[in-house]
């Protein structure tokens, strides 16, 4: 099994080499001459643990330096920054590893009678502090990873009853036999877990149609600190609101999510692809509206700005790109991609691609997108600033929002660092209504300071989202890092709600204290 990197993202075979680093920093001037050493593991010094638990669960539990360092903290390019400089005073106390739904029930006891914050863990792949504790207090982590099973499959439904913990390979792996596929592959899709999905509302594949994990989902089966809640299979429902849009999305602060029953699809047969170049934004956003609005559904139509199709290698001389990609289990689909080419033909942009041949912008994107996050962690080893933030919002809007977003962001970078850096855009989902931009952020940070400069560049993002009125979030999640855009989204009275159902869920307190809601105060004997 290859080695998950402990301090970073992924793998460690496929982290960047010292001098892929140095290659990668050479535009930024005012980095680091070489990159900062990953710590070792074994010179790291973390707190004393401060749980010893029951002996009936003992052999759940682990206070082992490599367990307690790999789950302190996410992997946003903050957390990454901290780990590098062995900065590890969150460490949880412990980890807990169950191996079945009574081991889950068993630690919630015995945290909520001992007083233990719990953070649920799955694949540990949250960009937004969801997963790193902030109290002074005990605390476990709670590594659902072992829950891993395809438990049953309904063919003639077409759902299968699957654990939260199981990672997107491991489950796509165990529904290839029966030529089934849930389909839904976020970029975090090898490090992270359908609970996880389930409850941060993930965005995955689809750029339309079915975007969010939301969609799959046909009943869950949560076990909070009160009881196991299970709602029914059923197709759709009007009894009254839904048991599971309670906990979707709920980021383990209401209950741990143990299985769901997911709607899955028979595997993709015919595929195809093209993409499209404009002369500028406004252009490739036009053509994308009328994709959305077409009610065509491509798997794909991702619109890259000059600077995001730039740094993939997809179009160089500072076009925009539109990558456009649909598939089908039951039906060729090139009468399909052939309006959706008109369509694209007719707002101005030149066709590639769409002649069977390889299209090579999509590759090309494909590419960068699945090694951007160990470029991320490669830069974070120079000194450079990196940050990630998506959003959305209706059409009437989204131009503005894109010009604003990068004047205003690309003003506070500069006054941060010191130095101009580079906001880029693409376009991840959309919708008859609106778009989801994704916008990354790259400059030259100073040694020692990075996490303070990002926090800056952070916070001018989130008040620029709210002041336009797009969401803090689209498929990130809300975590810690964006609870002040999140509190400022979500109305009051719906705030009141779900305090009470924290409250009624998990009297205690203990399940990921301060996710979505302020944790309650403690009393101190």
């Amino acid at each position: 099994m290859t080695e998950r990197s402990w301090w970073g993202w992924g793998t460690v075979d496929r982290a960047l080499s010292d001098d892929e680093c140095v290659a990668l920093a050479a535009g930024l001037p005012g980095l680091l001459g070489r990159p900062r050493a990953v710590p070792d593991l074994a010179g790291l010094d973390l707190p004393a643990p401060r749980v010893t638990p029951p002996a009936a669960l003992a052999p759940l539990v682990s206070t082992a330096v490599a367990d307690r360092a790999a789950h302190t903290y996410g992997k946003a390019y903050r957390d990454v920054v901290r780990a590098l400089a062995g900065d590890l005073r969150a460490a949880p106390d412990a980890v807990a590893f169950p191996r079945a739904e009574g081991d889950v029930v068993a630690l919630l006891d015995w945290a909520g009678s001992a007083g233990i914050a719990v953070v649920p863990y799955g694949g540990g792949s949250s960009v937004v502090g969801g997963v790193e504790y902030r109290g002074d207090g005990p605390v476990v982590s709670l590594d659902l990873t072992a829950l891993d099973r395809v438990l049953e499959v309904d063919r003639v439904s077409r759902a299968a009853r699957i654990q939260g913990g199981a990672l997107g390979p491991v489950l796509e792996d165990q529904l290839r036999p029966h030529d089934l596929t849930l389909r839904h592959f976020p970029q975090s899709f090898e490090f992270s877990t359908l609970g996880g999905w389930l409850a941060t509302r993930a965005g995955g594949h689809y750029a339309t149609l079915h975007t969010h994990v939301d969609d799959l989902v046909e009943s869950m089966r949560v076990v909070t600190p009160v009881g196991v809640s299970e709602s029914w299979r059923l197709p759709g429902s009007g009894a009254g609101p839904s048991p599971d849009r309670l906990f979707l999305g709920s980021e383990g602060t209401l209950g741990v999510i143990t299985e769901a029953w997911m709607r899955v699809q028979d595997r993709p047969r015919f595929k195809a692809s093209a993409s499209a170049v404009f002369p500028d934004m406004a252009a490739g956003m036009s053509a994308v509206r009328a994709v959305a609005q077409a009610g065509l559904y491509p798997a794909n139509c991702r619109l890259l700005d000059p600077g995001e199709a730039a740094l993939a290698g997809a179009a160089p001389a500072g076009e925009c790109v539109l990558v456009l990609g649909v598939e089908s289990a039951v039906h060729p689909v090139e009468s399909r991609l052939a309006e959706l080419v008109e369509i694209a033909r007719d707002a101005g942009g030149t066709v590639t691609g769409a002649d069977g041949g390889p299209d090579r912008a999509a590759e090309a994107w494909r590419s960068t997108f699945l090694r951007m996050p160990y470029v991320r962690d490669g830069l974070a080893r120079m000194s450079a600033i990196v940050e990630t933030f998506e959003t959305a919002t209706t059409w009437d809007r989204v131009e503005e929002l894109y010009t604003t977003v990068r004047t205003e962001v690309g003003a506070a970078v500069e006054q941060v660092t010191g130095a101009a850096g580079m906001v880029n855009c693409r376009f991840t989902h959309v919708y008859p209504d609106g778009a989801a931009p994704y916008f990354t952020v790259v400059a030259a940070g100073r040694p020692g300071s990075e996490v303070a400069m990002w926090d800056d560049v952070k916070a001018a993002a989130t008040e620029v989202l709210g002041r336009l009125g797009a969401t803090i979030t689209h498929h990130h999640a809300v975590g810690r890092d964006h609870r002040p855009g999140y509190d400022r989204q979500r109305p009051e009275p719906f705030a009141l709600a779900l305090r009470a159902a924290k409250a009624a869920l998990d009297p205690a307190g203990v399940l990921n204290p301060g996710v979505l809601i302020d944790p309650p105060a403690r009393v101190r004997s």
